[in-house]
């Protein structure tokens, strides 16, 4: 078994197979998922896992560079997100932030329900 945080398998592969300016998604249970972009599907129901679980679980593991927010997200979300260790953040459009989530390694959706609670995380390096 596993000594770290993350257990869950397909989640932890897919950051040990992640390189330098990667993207991973972590989205509500509403966000879409582009044709082509891997879903890791973590939603049982409504709010659980938060997405704040999950971010928590998966920073444990993933050296971020920056990540991007939703400039639709109210300034208490923004701040909860900012509050994490993700590097720069940038915000834009729901609209822009949904395009570029369709260049992402995956998008792991959650049982998140309130808006906007999605963010982008570009890989960094651990050196």
């Amino acid at each position: 078994m596993k000594k770290t945080t993350l257990l869950h398998a397909r989640l932890s592969g897919l950051i040990a197979s992640m390189g330098h300016g990667d993207l991973i998604v972590i989205g509500d249970a509403g966000l879409p998922v582009p044709p082509g972009v891997e879903v890791i599907d973590l939603a049982v129901i409504r709010g659980l896992p938060g997405v704040f679980d999950v971010l928590d679980a998966v920073l444990s593991e993933l050296v971020v560079e920056r990540a991007e927010l939703a400039s639709e997200a109210s300034e208490d979300l923004a701040a909860r997100f900012r509050s994490r260790d993700i590097g720069t953040v940038t915000t834009l459009s729901h609209d822009r932030f949904k395009a570029n989530s369709a260049s992402a390694r995956a998008i792991v959706r959650t049982g998140e329900c309130t808006p906007y609670a999605n963010i982008c995380l570009y890989a960094g390096v651990a050196f």
